[in-house]
């Protein structure tokens, strides 16, 4: 095992070598990430003793549930103890995949009374995030919490406090905040790689009815196999209503829309790469472009918001844009400007260019110069090129960059890998009930900001509304 470790060990950081950064006279060519990056292969290969192992409970078994499960177990020592979901096709669905003794109830309570479980992963809607976090973390489980780490801002302080009075491990699912794509941004900025940031660009579009959330609806679904009543027991009594159920992003009684599904996750990446604690003022607009299916939440929305100055950052502008219409066929990018050039974070791929001003100020071009007389004209042309070389007036050139993750990369395993080696090891999460809520928070306000019309203040450090 050791030899094999080790020759993956050495084809893995070739892989990088080869594929991962090209411009290899940058000083940054080195690839810090490296390092981070053996150490996770090894945890991958790593077999799982009797003492490393955890035996999870999945709460909410729909399409994250299952995505966020199957990672779940493909870190080593980490084991299924049970599933709750409300909808009975799922508990069948579960038992199917892994057989008829495994333990399934449509009462989360009921399974973290287990003894055997240690952590929970939450997937439910989003309403229930607070509500189920708190009684976990009061039964001993440790939770890796679905994004936003809560529905109501209201509730972001209570859950921090309970995350630690526990001393449990509390982690929240933005995935990408793990990636070795969002390390090597988060490098190359903090190295002056393009500058001064001052504008961040953000963009999640998708370009399917499956992307907008019309997910297949069961035939058999009513308020006796979804469990409605239990389903609407946080929430204003409604009657049933399939889609809410199963669309459930879509509407505000139960989810968080774009907001909580998407800008998120471009919060949490801008605030992963720049070390930022979030915006000071908030602002959004949307509308109902296309998805005209009873929805209450739009399809297009944008915000805006400004970040101030601080000790990890400069002062920026962030705009978050989310389509889901969108003739590009989908996107999501993280563009980071900078005085000196842009940094393109594309899910786990890098891309750099600069743009740099020569020494010398403008002259002559598109400029007021041959508005004057001819005599001025001449004089100042002197002037100007006595005072300022033929190289200060060139445009400085400084080689591109490009990173791209392995082929078969998955920062989603990362994420897990992380939360789990944290349950071993006390070691800090990526993503702890803090950075959690100082993404939840700015991404809530802007539902907020949509509804009111008005903008949102917000205290990034105390984590409070203005």
């Amino acid at each position: 095992m050791e030899k094999h470790n080790k020759n993956s060990r050495r084809q893995f950081l070739e892989r990088i070598g080869a594929v991962g950064l090209v411009a290899a006279s940058s000083p940054l060519s080195s690839l810090a990430a490296r390092e981070k990056a053996e150490e996770r292969i090894m945890h991958y290969e790593r077999p799982g003793s009797a003492n490393d192992k955890i035996r999870i409970g999945v709460i909410g078994y729909g399409v994250q549930g299952h995505f966020d499960l199957d990672t779940a177990l493909k870190v080593p020592g980490v084991e299924l103890a049970g599933i709750c979901d409300l909808y009975t096709g799922r508990i069948q669905n579960a038992k199917e995949k892994f057989g008829n003794q495994l333990y399934t109830t449509r009462n989360y309570k009921e399974l973290l009374d287990r003894s055997d479980i240690d952590a929970v992963i939450i997937a439910t809607t989003d309403v229930w995030h607070a509500r189920i976090t708190l009684d976990a973390l009061a039964k001993g489980k440790h939770v890796y919490c679905e994004k936003p780490m809560v529905y109501k801002i209201s509730e972001g302080h209570q859950v921090i406090a309970a995350a630690k009075k526990s001393g449990k491990v509390l982690q929240v699912g933005s995935q990408r905040v793990s990636s070795i794509g969002y390390a090597k941004a988060k490098e190359l900025l903090a190295a002056g790689e393009i500058g001064k940031l001052n504008m961040v660009n953000a963009v999640y579009d998708r370009q399917s009815s499956i992307g907008a959330w019309e997910y297949t609806i069961p035939k058999d679904a009513d308020a006796s196999t979804t469990d409605w009543d239990k389903f609407i027991a946080v929430t204003e009594k409604m009657p049933f209503d399939a889609r809410k159920f199963f669309w459930w992003r879509a509407f505000k009684e139960v989810g968080t829309g774009v907001a909580g599904d998407l800008f998120i996750h471009l919060l949490s990446g801008t605030h992963f790469i720049t070390g930022s604690n979030g915006p000071e003022s908030i602002y959004s607009t949307g509308q109902f472009s296309y998805w005209k299916d009873g929805r209450n939440l739009p399809d297009v929305m944008s915000g805006v918001m400004q970040y101030p100055d601080s000790p990890q950052h400069n002062a920026f502008q962030l705009t978050l844009q989310v389509n889901f219409i969108s003739g590009t066929g989908g996107q999501e990018v993280i563009r980071l400007v900078g005085s000196e050039g842009v940094i393109d974070v594309m899910g786990n791929d890098i891309k750099v260019k600069h743009s740099l001003l020569p020494e010398a100020p403008g002259f002559g071009g598109y400029d007021s110069l041959f508005t004057f007389q001819k005599s001025m004209q001449e004089e100042m042309k002197k002037d100007y090129e006595a005072k300022w070389t033929t190289e200060q007036r060139k445009r400085k050139t400084k080689e591109d960059i490009v990173f791209k993750a392995p082929a078969g990369y998955d920062d989603h395993l990362d994420h897990f890998t992380n939360f789990f080696d944290s349950i071993r090891t006390n070691k800090p999460v990526i993503e702890n009930v803090e950075f959690g809520f100082r993404a939840a928070a700015p991404a809530l306000a802007c539902n907020e900001s949509y509804f009111s019309k008005k903008v949102i203040q917000w205290d990034p450090v105390k984590m409070k509304l203005g």
